[in-house]
C-alpha cells in the first residue's frame, strides 16, 4: 500500500475521536439534505414518482458506504442516469425501468472485475480539468429553476446563505457553515411566515419505508433487446462519472483510492437500489464536493449516514423537512459551484502558457458537457479531440534526411520519427523514385514501427522503387519494429 493510501482515515479512526466523528454526522446531514430537492428533481425527469428517485439515494448512499472503494464519496439518484434510462419508464412503464436498471449494474460489476478502471489513465489532465469546470457550470446553471420567477424575497435570503457560508468558517469550524445556513434561513421563512418556495413543493414525500420490488418482466430475449441498449449506456455513464468523481477526491484529499473495488461497488449498489424500486444512479459531484470540500468529511461514516438521515428525514421528518426553503439548498450548491471551478485553469496568465491543443481540449469538454448536460458525452468528446491533437501534432514529428552517399549507384535516407498511421501516411511522398540512384538505403534506426500502417507503407515505397526498376534496401529497425516488419510485410495488399 502506497504512503498516500496509508492516510486515509478509517472508520474506526473516526469512531475513537469525537471531533472527527462530529464532522463525519454533520456532514451527512448536510449532504442528505442537500439531496432532497435533487432526487425529486431527478425522478421527474425519469418520468417516475418522486419516492423512487428518494428511496434509490437511500439505497445507493448506504450499499456503497460499504461496497465503495472511494471513501467520503456520495453516491444516489443523477441527472445523467435519470436521463439515460427515462425513455425506459415512458414507453416500457416501471417494471422495464426497474429491469434496467438492475441489468446496468450487474454489467457494472462485470466492466469493474474486467478491470474498466485502468482506462482512466488514459485520460488526460486538460479532460479532467475541463471535467471540472463543466461540473461547476453544471451545478451553478441547476439552481436558476429555483432562481428565476420566484418572489424577490428568495434574492436576499439567498445572499444572506453565502454571506453565511463565506463568514462563519472565517470565525469557527465547529459546525459546517452550509448546515447553518440551512438552518438560520428555514427558521427565517418559518418565524417570518415568508413566502417562498419551499421543498414541500417540489413533489410528496414518502411516508413509508422502502419494500424489496421484483420486477415483473418476461425474462426472455425480448425484453433484454429493449432494455440492454439503456442499461449498457447508464452502465457506461455512470462508470464514467463515478471514476472522474473519485479522481477528483483523490486530489482534493491527496489520497489514493481503489478505483476497481468502486466499479464493482457501483454496480452492486445498482442492483440493490433496483430490487428496492429505486431509478439507480451513480457518484454525484455536488454533493461528494459538499461532502468532502465543504464539510471536512474523510471516512465511509458520512456516506452511510447521509443515506440514514435522508431516509429519517423524508419518511419521519417529512413535515419539517418541506419548510427548508429552496433558497438555502441554492445558496449551498452556488457555493459548491464556485469551489470547484478550477479558477487557475481559466486565468489569463495560465491561458497564455498553456499550449493550444491543451486549451482546445479543456473547452470542448466543457461546451460539450454543458451543451447535452452529461458529463459522459464531455469526456468522451474531449478524450478524442484530445487523441486527433496528439496524433496531428506526432504526425509532423517525423522527418526523411538524406543523409549520405557511398557511390553514384547509392544514396542513404535516415527516417527520424515514431512511426504509426498518422505519421506514415504521409512518408510515401518524401523520397525521389526517379531521380534516386538504382540503390537506396532506407535507414531506420532512428525510428520505431509501431502498427501495420507503417508496414504497409514501407512495402509502397519499395514496390514504388521496384517499379522504377530500383532497389530499396530498409535496414536499421530495432528489434520489435523488425519482427513487425517481418510478420506483416508482403501479407497487407491482398493481392490487389
Amino acid at each position: 500500500m502506497s504512503d498516500s493510501a496509508e492516510r486515509i482515515p478509517t472508520v474506526m479512526s473516526a469512531l475513537r475521536s469525537p471531533r472527527m466523528l462530529k464532522t463525519e454526522v454533520l456532514a451527512g446531514l448536510v449532504v442528505a439534505l442537500a439531496l432532497i430537492p435533487e432526487a425529486i428533481a431527478f425522478s421527474i425527469i425519469a418520468g417516475v414518482d418522486p419516492r423512487v428517485g428518494l428511496f434509490a439515494s437511500f439505497t445507493m448512499a448506504v450499499s456503497i458506504a460499504f461496497l465503495g472503494g472511494r471513501p467520503a464519496m456520495i453516491s444516489a439518484a443523477t441527472g445523467a442516469v435519470a436521463l439515460v434510462i427515462a425513455p425506459v419508464a415512458k414507453q416500457y412503464g416501471l417494471d422495464y425501468f426497474i429491469a434496467t436498471v438492475i441489468l446496468a449494474g450487474v454489467l457494472q460489476v462485470v466492466l469493474g472485475v474486467l478491470g474498466v478502471a485502468k482506462l482512466m489513465r488514459f485520460i488526460p489532465r486538460s479532460v479532467m480539468v475541463g471535467f471540472v469546470n463543466a461540473l461547476a457550470i453544471l451545478i451553478f446553471t441547476s439552481q436558476f429553476p429555483a432562481l428565476i420567477g420566484v418572489p424577490w424575497l428568495v434574492y436576499p435570503l439567498v445572499a444572506v446563505g453565502l454571506l453565511i457560508m463565506v463568514l462563519l468558517p472565517r470565525i469557527t469550524s465547529v459546525v459546517p457553515a452550509p448546515l447553518v445556513a440551512i438552518v438560520l434561513l428555514t427558521v427565517a421563512t418559518v418565524v417570518f411566515a415568508l413566502n417562498v418556495p419551499n421543498v414541500g413543493g417540489e413533489g410528496e414525500l414518502p411516508s413509508s419505508l422502502p419494500a424489496l420490488l421484483i420486477p415483473d418482466v418476461p425474462l426472455n430475449l425480448e425484453t433484454l433487446s429493449i432494455i440492454a441498449p439503456y442499461a449498457f449506456a447508464m452502465a457506461i455513464v455512470g462508470l464514467l462519472e463515478s471514476l472522474l468523481t473519485a479522481k477528483l477526491v483523490d486530489d482534493v484529499t491527496d489520497t489514493h483510492s481503489n478505483k476497481t473495488r468502486e466499479s464493482w461497488g457501483q454496480g452492486a449498489a445498482n442492483v440493490i437500489t433496483g430490487f428496492f424500486g429505486g431509478i439507480g444512479g451513480c457518484a454525484m459531484v455536488g454533493q461528494t464536493m459538499i461532502n468532502v470540500k465543504a464539510s471536512g468529511a474523510r471516512t465511509r461514516i458520512s456516506t452511510f449516514l447521509a443515506g440514514v438521515f435522508l431516509l429519517i428525514l423524508v419518511v419521519g421528518l417529512g413535515d419539517i423537512v418541506a419548510l427548508i426553503p429552496m433558497a438555502a439548498l441554492a445558496a449551498v450548491m452556488i457555493m459548491v459551484a464556485i469551489g470547484t471551478m478550477d479558477w487557475h485553469s481559466i486565468s489569463p496568465k495560465t491561458l497564455r502558457r498553456m499550449p493550444k491543443s491543451e486549451t482546445a481540449v479543456m473547452v470542448a469538454t466543457v461546451v460539450v458537457t454543458v451543451a447535452t448536460h452529461n458529463l459522459a458525452y464531455g469526456v468522451v468528446v474531449g478524450v478524442v479531440t484530445a487523441m486527433v491533437l496528439f496524433a496531428r501534432r506526432v504526425a509532423h514529428l517525423t522527418e526523411v534526411v538524406d543523409v549520405a552517399h557511398p557511390d553514384e549507384d547509392t544514396r542513404v535516407y535516415a527516417v527520424k520519427g515514431e512511426l504509426f498511421f498518422a505519421s506514415s501516411n504521409d512518408l510515401v511522398y518524401q523520397f525521389d523514385y526517379t531521380g534516386d540512384p538504382r540503390h537506396v538505403v532506407i535507414d531506420l534506426s532512428g525510428a520505431h514501427v509501431w502498427d501495420a500502417s507503417t508496414v504497409a507503407t514501407l512495402d509502397a515505397i519499395t514496390t514504388k522503387y521496384e517499379a522504377k526498376g530500383k532497389r530499396a534496401e530498409i535496414v536499421g529497425l530495432d528489434a520489435v519494429s523488425a519482427q513487425r516488419h517481418v510478420r506483416l510485410t508482403g501479407q497487407l495488399s491482398g493481392g490487389h
